[in-house]
């Protein structure tokens, strides 16, 4: 009989990280920690859509993240991005790197 895993030691199949609404550089020890914690999870789901402040380490650190996850194996996806995330991704020139969806409705 082959062994289960115990229910606590088990990754869950997909993350889901919530941005935080001030995602400005006193929010990045907590995300940063989220993030690390979801690199060995199958998938991420970012949720971007409740930001309202964010900055270029914020940005940074996302782009980051999701490079490192892709190059892991592992799915990034969003679950929303609010204009504001959009609109700084774009005049830092990484909408593409971060593969943001189309902002939500406000």
């Amino acid at each position: 009989m082959g062994k289960k895993k115990p229910e606590h030691d088990r990754q869950p199949e997909t993350v889901e990280i919530g941005l935080p609404v001030d995602c400005r550089m006193a929010a990045q020890a907590a995300l940063l920690s989220d993030l690390l914690g979801a690199l060995d999870a199958p998938a991420t789901q970012l949720d971007g859509r409740a930001v309202e402040r964010v900055d270029t380490a914020a940005l940074q650190l996302l782009t980051l993240f999701r490079r490192e996850a892709l190059s892991r194996g592992r799915a990034v996806s969003w679950l929303g991005a609010s204009t504001t995330l959009c609109e700084a991704a774009d005049t830092l020139g990484l909408v593409q790197a971060l593969d943001l969806p189309v902002a939500a409705a406000a």
